[in-house]
Parts: C-alpha cells; structure tokens; sequence
C-alpha cells in the first residue's frame, strides 16, 4: 500500500497527463480504501432503492448530487478548520459523535426501524423535491468524511500546493481529478443500483431490494459503530 502511494506521489509529480491519471486514480483510492467512505456506497444505494419511478438517468443525476454536497460539506469544513488552526476536516470527538448519531440513524431507517421524515426519504414525489433531498443527505454526509478526506489528500495537497505556486491552473486540474475520481465510484455505485432493478424486473416492494436495503442499513450502522470505535 505504502508503495502504491509513494508511485502516485510521485506520478503526480510527472508528466501533467500522468498526473492528472494518478489524481484521478488517489480519487479512487480515497472511497475504496477507507471504512468511512464506503458507508456512502451503500447509503446511496438504500437511498435511490427506495425510490418509484426512477429511471437511470435519474438515478445518474441523483448520485452526481449527492457526490457534489459531499464535496461542498467536505471543503467547508477543511475551510473552517484550517481557519480556526485545526487539522483540516478536524470536527473533534463531539463532531464525530454527532454524525456517528446521524449514520446511525440513516442506518435503522433504512432496516425499516426508525421511520424518518427526512424530505425524500420516502418517495420522490417531484424532481426539485429529489435533488434537494439528496444534496441535503449528501450534505449531512459529507460531514463525517472530512478527517477521513484530508488524511487521503494530505500528501496530494502538498505536491499541489508546491504546484499551485508555479501554476494555478494546473494544480486545480489535478485536484479537480482527484474530486472526478472520488466521485465516480458513488456515482457507479447509485447508477447500478436502478440498472440492477431493471435488469431483475425489481421496485422499491421486491423482496430482492427489500434485502438490499436491509444489508445497506447494517453497512451504514457499521459505519457509524467504528465511527464511535475510531473517535473513541
């Protein structure tokens, strides 16, 4: 692991198109390697599973939102953060607490204990309705994310910085990579979901996604658990 990311280090100290690749590919890395950013895998699918009428290209839009409002919450923090002198993405134990508190609950939800009238949870009964619902959620998510986010981007955030010295431009292009990179694989993850659901013949009411949601909500609880576990 530690030489996967001393060849990206130095990848993105290269050539611009190889650095651009390896950014895109530390994107990657920054969901399937962490606990905390894998709990946003299968809240999106719990989420967009328990929609009706959902198309693919809905489910693409929905997933794409809710990426986006995690990476405004991520670097709203790490604004705030920094301002204040604190590690970037550094909410404290009581921060990590309260939005263990939230996986939590989004977890029981999506097992069916704790009903929830989190606007959208339910059905999508308008796009606007949808897209709000699902940014607020990404929003909310992206809270938990930072320390786990910068703990990944720390090394990038120092080449880049170096970068951003000598060319603005180029070092916002490699952090916009790593942004795309980070995305992609919630974005994949939601959009199969409907992909999944069509192919099956499943709606929000089969016993397939029933299960699926069910196994998304221990994921999440899980989440939250080593959130409490970490902090702790």
């Amino acid at each position: 692991m530690l030489k996967l990311f001393t060849a990206l280090s130095h990848a993105i100290e290269g050539a611009p198109l190889i650095a651009v690749v390896a950014s895109f590919i530390w994107g990657i890395l920054s969901i399937v390697l962490s606990p905390c950013h894998l709990t946003s895998i299968p809240l999106i699918i719990g989420y967009l599973s328990n929609q009706r009428e959902l198309s693919t290209k809905k489910a693409f839009h929905l997933s794409i939102i809710f990426s986006v409002g995690i990476l405004i919450s991520i670097a709203v923090i790490g604004g705030i953060t920094a301002a204040a002198g604190r590690i970037l993405g550094d909410v404290g134990k009581i921060g990590n607490y309260v939005v263990a508190m939230v996986f939590l609950i989004f977890g029981l939800n999506l097992l069916g204990i704790l009903p929830l009238n989190f606007p959208g949870l339910s059905t999508l009964k308008s796009q606007r309705k949808g897209y709000f619902s699902v940014l607020s959620l990404g929003l909310v998510f992206g809270l938990a994310l930072g320390p786990c986010t910068f703990a990944f981007m720390a090394p990038m955030l120092g080449i880049v910085f170096n970068l951003t010295a000598k060319n603005l431009l180029y070092g916002l292009v490699l952090l916009s990579a790593f942004a795309v990179g980070h995305c992609t694989v919630i974005i994949t993850a939601g959009t199969s979901t409907r992909l999944v659901q069509q192919i099956t013949k499943w709606d929000e009411q089969s016993k397939g996604i029933t299960i699926i949601r069910k196994i998304c909500g221990i994921l999440v609880l899980l989440g939250g658990i080593y959130l409490v576990y970490s902090t702790f």
